[in-house]
């Protein structure tokens, strides 16, 4: 029942998570490089990084770690960490995006660098997406996820294959398809980095494994809209109001109060993102006694008021110059 209940939160979770957005390109590097750890100007705000490997071998250096990456390998930067990628010693310094097309895209660029042929092939880019706005879940994730698809029989090496076929086949019109395709691989990345997380750590893993959390979390998760309160989540918990925060504060930092105000304007967001719901509506669900203090709680999160917010992800403004 335990192991059905984490299952349950997880798949909620990722269920919730939703790309509104990616940019790519194709970078092709021959001799002795490494790029500049700058990020790039058009990197937007809060969008994961990513670099796929698509033939050839790279290192990377992030966070004082040193990758060795191979063809098959992906690469996540969930916060966007500066890093720098080469291969060999000594290389000249290249910033790919100083090299690429002024944006809109209607197909993936191709960038190469350096003479003669490398057999080095990257595809680049940054998915835009929700996952990192719900602060309790994002703090799980680490500053750089590594996954290697080659060799056994890893499905997600045949959607790796799928992207680099759309981008060489279908210049343009296989965009919407990479950025469904990309979507798929995040999620199952991000699936797959929470799931071999080990016991006994802190954060959002750790809190659903834990049974009080876990049932807590499973009331809030499936009636976000009720107006719970303190006594009534740590009774329906089958603890005291006391314990109930102590176990959050311990394993999220936060309290079951709080996490509960987070994950209603979280969804409230996902609201604005994907349809057209009044403000007013939005904040009766979100617990809130008026529009304007929700819509200053509202900006508090999201770095902008709802209506604002709305506007941003019309459709006008996604990363996909499709």
């Amino acid at each position: 029942m335990a192991e059905a209940q984490v299952a349950d939160l997880l798949s909620e979770m990722l269920r919730r998570i939703r790309i509104s957005g990616s940019l790519q390109y194709c970078f092709m590097p021959a001799g002795n490089w490494q790029t500049s750890a700058e990020p790039a100007s058009y990197r937007p705000k809060g969008a994961v990084g990513f670099h796929i490997i698509a033939a050839g071998s790279c290192w990377l250096d992030v966070d004082g770690m040193h990758l060795e990456l191979k063809q098959g390998d992906v690469v996540l930067f969930p916060f966007g960490s500066a890093h720098v990628v080469g291969a060999g010693h000594g290389g000249s310094v290249v910033d790919p995006a100083r090299l690429l097309p002024p944006l809109p895209w209607d197909h993936t660029p191709l960038v190469r660098f350096g003479s003669g042929l490398g057999g080095r092939r990257l595809l680049c880019g940054y998915i835009e997406c929700n996952a990192l706005a719900f602060l309790p879940f994002a703090h799980t994730l680490p500053m750089v996820i590594h996954i290697s698809t080659s060799g056994g029989s890893d499905w997600l090496a045949d959607i790796v294959r799928q992207i680099i076929h759309e981008v060489d086949a279908r210049p343009g019109a296989g965009m919407p398809v990479v950025e469904r395709l990309s979507e798929i691989v995040l999620l199952e990345i991000l699936r797959r980095e929470l799931l071999r997380l080990p016991p006994g750590g802190k954060g959002w893993v750790a809190a659903v494994q834990d049974p009080v959390i876990r049932r807590c979390l499973s009331l809030i998760h499936s009636q976000p809209a009720r107006n719970w309160n303190l006594q009534e989540l740590a009774r329906n918990s089958a603890v005291s109001r006391a314990v109930l925060m102590q176990r959050f504060a311990h394993l999220l930092s936060t309290s079951p109060i709080r996490y509960l105000r987070d994950w209603r304007l979280y969804l409230a967001a996902e609201r604005l993102r994907s349809g057209d719901v009044s403000i007013s509506e939005l904040a009766v669900e979100a617990g809130y006694s008026g529009e304007a203090a929700f819509a200053r709680a509202f900006a508090r999160k999201q770095g902008c008021p709802p209506g604002t917010f709305r506007l941003r992800y019309a459709g006008a403004d996604k990363l996909t110059a499709g």
